[in-house]
């Protein structure tokens, strides 16, 4: 992690009940592929699965918001039990205003990983703004923290392992695999 430094992140990280993803360039690459029919496929990473799954079972819930719509997106949400799935939704801060009075949370209760320019309104409400080593430099600039990997390479791995940590969890969720 860099920016903020790692104790005002953890700090941060306590108080998290609510982890919110976008998908592409954060859970994938970022880049698109299509097939001659249309049809588009994405490539996630296994590590961030994990981590996503760790952070759900420790009982942060998760979310993803995301500008584009895909099947394949669906069924990973599915996939890795995550509970709040919103395609195609370009003001993600007004789709994040309506879960948070639906789960009764506030702001300060939220931690969201983004990339790019539609990211960050959020990014800079939450009460843990994070961006991916990858992301557009200004969204780096205003984000509390980077993650030190890349977008679809294990950048929400760290960004679950970080609250994971701050909520004392981390150990825990490893442990189960010993």
């Amino acid at each position: 992690m860099n920016q903020t430094g790692s104790n005002d992140l953890l700090q941060r990280g306590k108080a998290i009940k609510l982890a919110v993803f976008d998908v592409d360039g954060v859970l994938t690459d970022g880049r698109l592929y299509f097939h001659e029919d249309g049809s588009e496929f994405k490539s996630f990473s296994t590590l961030d699965g994990q981590g996503i799954k760790m952070l759900i079972n420790s009982g942060v819930t998760t979310a993803i918001i995301t500008g584009r719509s895909s099947p394949v997106v669906e069924r990973r949400a599915r996939n890795l039990g995550i509970a709040h799935l919103f395609q195609g939704r370009e003001d993600k801060l007004v789709v994040l205003d309506g879960l948070l009075a639906e789960l009764d949370l506030s702001y300060e209760q939220v931690a969201y990983l983004g990339d790019d320019l539609p990211d960050l309104p959020v990014i800079r409400r939450v009460g843990l703004g994070m961006a991916v080593a990858n992301a557009n430099a200004f969204v780096r600039q205003h984000a509390d923290g980077v993650t030190q990997a890349n977008g679809g390479f294990g950048a929400a791995r760290e960004f679950c392992e970080l609250i994971l940590d701050a909520q004392g969890n981390l150990e825990a969720a490893r442990a189960a695999y010993l």
